[in-house]
């Protein structure tokens, strides 16, 4: 089978061994091919078995591999003991650690770990009895956020319910209503003070030693339609930019340095924070390359991945070179994105994806595969490509990534056409706080 990858295999070629649960970083992993590296990737998920077909070399048991291996790429939580384990037999590693692990995965542990260090967090309460979180309610009216605590996995994470009622009367009839449905799905839960203000987030890419700067702050969409309405997704499009390091990130990020050094993590982290003129609460952490964050990072930086991926994973420093201005991410799908549909897949598994001009500038994988020379559909989740657009200002970023979605033909794709159009009102709201440059 031809495929669509064409590295070089030049002299300061490396080899990476990507490690997925799902198919999730084959966007970054074909870019490391056309820079010429050597690429094998491990997905467990049995639904991923033809996700990168023709795009990627796939093996079926990464441990074989390692010796392999120049850098091996851990491209999610729930890795970090083995992470820890090469880490500590010398090999470079770029991936997750046991306590970055637990940051992301358990809210509560998360929360506790930024008042350690000197966060601002917002007031939290934590549950097991459904009874009790609806008598606190009546007894302390207000605003609050219903969030799982403890270990959450994915599926779980989008039970998140927020009141819109000041006394919180409606999050309080929510909760009295589904209670014997949700305490048979959430055995802990948390009710957290609610706060208004623009929802942005902070990261930066840290060597096991130190940050490696510009930071990226980057503005996330994600509800299914345009307008912030539907059930969440995970992530529908993201709005970004490269900084120096700024008042959120020296409030939030750059606190944990200490304990991301200690733990021996290495890769890019996020906090995901609230502002208002009040202050920036941190809400939650991401330990691990975000997505379709890291496709819309491709379009911003200007450095080669590998010789960056390999000075991260040696604790080494790098001049990370990124383009000014905004970049943006659109992710389109077909049913059954989000759900899970299997009568519904069957229609769309395998449809060619078509380009009317043969141009891929700005168009990343996502569940796709490459027959016959062309792209399909591949996997069962409907999450089919992240189309991403650069500008000087956040509307040229728009109009190159919607155009770059013009160009593709691919039956009853959908997507939110607003992704980064709030910019200008809540960029305004952060300059005018003072939280950024």
């Amino acid at each position: 089978m031809k495929s669509e990858a064409n590295g070089n295999g030049g002299k300061n070629s490396l080899k990476f061994l990507f490690v997925s649960w799902e198919s999730l970083s084959g966007d970054l992993a074909l870019k490391l091919t056309r820079e010429g590296h050597s690429v094998k990737c491990y997905i467990k998920n049995s639904d991923d078995a033809d996700v990168y077909d023709g795009f990627l070399e796939k093996v079926d048991d990464w441990k074989n591999f390692v010796d392999w291996a120049d850098i091996v790429v851990f491209d999610d939580v729930g890795f970090g003991s083995q992470a820890d384990n090469l880490r500590r037999s010398g090999k470079l590693v770029v991936g997750g650690s046991t306590y970055t692990d637990k940051l992301e995965e358990d809210r509560e542990f998360g929360q506790e770990e930024m008042k350690r260090v000197g966060l601002l967090t917002l007031p939290h309460w934590d549950f097991e009895d459904y009874d009790a979180a609806l008598k606190f309610i009546e007894e302390h009216p207000d605003r609050y956020v219903f969030k799982p605590a403890g270990f959450v996995p994915s599926s779980g994470k989008g039970f998140l319910f927020l009141s819109n009622e000041e006394d919180g009367k409606d999050l309080h009839e929510i909760i009295r209503s589904n209670k014997s449905v949700l305490s048979k799905k959430i055995k802990r839960f948390q009710l957290q003070k609610f706060a208004s203000g623009v929802e942005v987030a902070v990261g930066a890419f840290f060597n096991g030693h130190d940050f490696i700067y510009p930071v990226n702050v980057n503005l996330e969409h994600k509800k299914l339609f345009p307008g912030d309405i539907g059930p969440f997704t995970g992530e529908m499009g993201t709005l970004m930019y490269w900084s120096a390091p700024n008042a959120i990130f020296k409030s939030t990020l750059e606190k944990m340095k200490e304990s991301l050094k200690n733990s021996g993590y290495v890769g890019y982290v996020d906090i995901n924070c609230i502002a208002n003129a009040r202050g920036i609460y941190p809400l939650e952490f991401t330990c691990r390359f975000g997505y379709p964050t890291i496709s819309i990072q491709m379009e911003g930086i200007l450095s080669e991945w590998g010789d960056f991926l390999r000075a991260l994973a040696a604790h080494e420093p790098f001049d990370l070179k990124v383009k000014r201005g905004f970049q943006i991410g659109v992710v389109c799908v077909v049913p059954p994105f989000p759900f899970d549909d299997k009568l519904e897949l069957a229609i769309y598994k395998d449809l060619s994806i078509l380009f009317k001009k043969q141009n891929l500038d700005g168009i990343h994988l996502g569940d796709v595969k490459f027959v016959d020379g062309n792209w399909r559909i591949a996997g069962e989740t409907g999450y089919a490509l992240v189309v991403t657009g650069h500008g000087v200002t956040a509307e040229d970023a728009r109009k190159q990534a919607y155009a770059r979605i013009d160009n593709i033909m691919l039956q009853n794709m959908y997507y939110r056409t607003d992704i980064g159009a709030g910019w200008r009102e809540s960029g305004d709201k952060l300059h005018m706080w003072g939280y950024i440059y």
